[in-house]
């Protein structure tokens, strides 16, 4: 079998079949496409009072109910279908007169496989030129739970699921109104995975709605397992550590995302949402910072860009002011760091990198391991190594400090691809702080700030509010590093379309 004629059995969108009407000819185009899949059950029913009409119902196994229940919407109408006259039959089918609201027709074999492989059952019926999709319970998974990561101290503990229906009506459950659209599409060739595309009409921007769609047109690829596969491939910088999607496992954050004016894509089997665009100042945010007063939120929030910063920079500076610059130090602190290093075989920096390679193996360790054991290996484990390490002479206390120091911050930032981020660059500064000191370390940090002034998600400076403020006429800067009192956030920020920027309005 050569390429071209692999193609066309494997890929069906290259040649359509349509639905004839002939139920032998279409069965064959099912068993055809299929041939091999031990897992699509099928039965033959006769419906009509006479039972002259032939029928097959398939499906993928635990995906359809027992199909002769009363209890099942499927069952319901097979049952009905079997109580009338012939014509009756086919001019039922032809209105829909079942009262099914999930009821999809299809022209093409094509189209109707990939309605079943989405979780319903399929109905070819001899003299009806049409298949008939009817969803039943569909493929078993996960249902909603409280999210592992991004932890809030008030707020709704709910979390995605895998499906991708149940998390866009937990997103519908929080805005209830028939502005907030949801455009279906598929991904990946094989996979045919469901993609939904969730935004609120007048308020999201149409160029940038555009742009999301363009870009997912843009690419073909096998199969979508993840939505960090449509992240990688849409990304516009794809070299930076700095990621230009934001994701989310909360509906609610979610949901104040899609009022800000900005899109959500759900992808099916992913409990991870895309919010796009997204800024610097975005991944500082959490959900509660709307829903605690705003002193409280704002000191979580410089706690959180401190954060960020020491997680990337911490490392660094200690050998830059160590080995290079230790006359800023008091005299009784140099003595202190000098004392602490005696009998220490390695310099400074490779004592740092032992150290940082010996937590991120924690840290990975501590992602693998099941249940509680992954959270008792982080805590025991970098205790029992820090204080191994000491005895031992391998590293110095201050560096086992300076390294605990840096973790945590790095824990401390709410998104864990954004903390990713800092946690690369931060070797990136230690080599250059070990190799010119200060002046590396102001080097690093200038190539750090220039390429996110340079950065864009798309269309929105990364940076924004702290570059770019004057587009919002300064309004943002209000909920960034300060946030302020919520009867001052009374406009949409910089996401949102021109059109519609008030989002708070007293009432007279």
């Amino acid at each position: 079998m050569n390429m071209d004629e692999r193609n066309k059995k494997y890929r069906p969108d290259i040649e359509k079949h349509p639905v004839t009407g002939n139920l032998q000819k279409d069965s064959a185009v099912l068993f055809d496409l299929f041939e091999g899949c031990s897992d699509l059950k099928y039965n033959e029913i006769h419906l009509g009072t006479e039972h002259n009409i032939s029928c097959i119902v398939a499906f993928i196994e635990t995906t359809v109910e027992n199909m002769l229940l009363d209890e099942t919407v499927l069952g319901k109408m097979l049952n009905m279908l079997c109580t009338m006259e012939k014509e009756e039959v086919y001019l039922s089918l032809e209105q829909n007169s079942f009262g099914v609201s999930d009821m999809a027709y299809f022209e093409n074999m094509e189209d109707a496989i990939n309605g079943m492989l989405s979780g319903a059952a399929l109905l070819l019926i001899d003299g009806f030129a049409r298949a008939i999709k009817v969803s039943d319970k569909g493929y078993p998974g996960i249902g909603v739970s409280e999210t592992d990561s991004e932890k809030v101290a008030r707020g709704s503990n709910e979390g995605f699921a895998n499906s991708i229906k149940t998390n866009t009506a937990l997103i519908r459950k929080r805005i209830r109104s028939p502005q907030l659209k949801v455009k279906e599409k598929k991904a990946g060739v094989r996979s045919n995975t469901n993609i939904s595309l969730l935004y609120m009409e007048g308020i999201a921007p149409d160029i940038v709605l555009a742009e999301i769609e363009k870009r997912l047109e843009g690419f073909e690829i096998d199969g979508v397992m993840d939505s960090g596969v449509i992240e990688q491939l849409s990304e516009e910088r794809w070299l930076s550590p700095f990621p230009q999607f934001q994701t989310t496992l909360r509906p609610d954050r979610a949901a104040m995302c899609l009022l800000e004016g900005r899109v959500i894509l759900l992808c099916d089997n992913s409990p991870v949402a895309l919010i796009l665009p997204t800024d610097y100042n975005s991944f500082i945010q959490t959900s509660d910072d709307y829903y605690n007063r705003f002193e409280i939120a704002s000191l979580g929030r410089i706690i959180r860009y401190l954060a960020s910063f020491f997680a990337m920079t911490l490392p660094g500076l200690y050998l830059a002011v160590t080995n290079f610059h230790t006359q800023i130090l008091p005299t009784t602190l140099i003595l202190s760091f000098a004392a602490a290093r005696q009998g220490v075989p390695f310099p400074s920096v490779v004592e740092v990198i032992l150290m940082e390679l010996s937590f991120e193996l924690l840290r990975e360790a501590g992602i693998r391991l099941p249940g509680a054991m992954g959270n008792t290996i982080g805590i025991v484990g970098g205790l029992i190594i820090g204080q191994a390490a000491v005895e031992a002479n391998i590293v110095s206390p201050v560096v086992v400090i300076v390294i605990a120091f840096t973790a945590l911050c790095s824990f401390a930032i709410p998104n864990e691809e954004f903390a990713a981020a800092f946690r690369i660059l931060k070797f990136f500064f230690i080599g250059m702080c070990a190799w010119l000191g200060f002046f590396g370390f102001l080097i690093a940090l200038l190539a750090v700030f220039l390429h996110l002034a340079s950065l864009k998600s798309f269309g929105i400076p990364y940076l924004m509010p702290f570059a770019g403020a004057d587009l919002t006429n300064y309004q943002d800067e209000r909920d960034s590093l300060l946030r302020m009192p919520l009867f001052y956030l009374k406009k949409r920020p910089i996401f949102a379309s021109r059109r519609n920027k008030t989002r708070l309005r007293w009432k007279e």
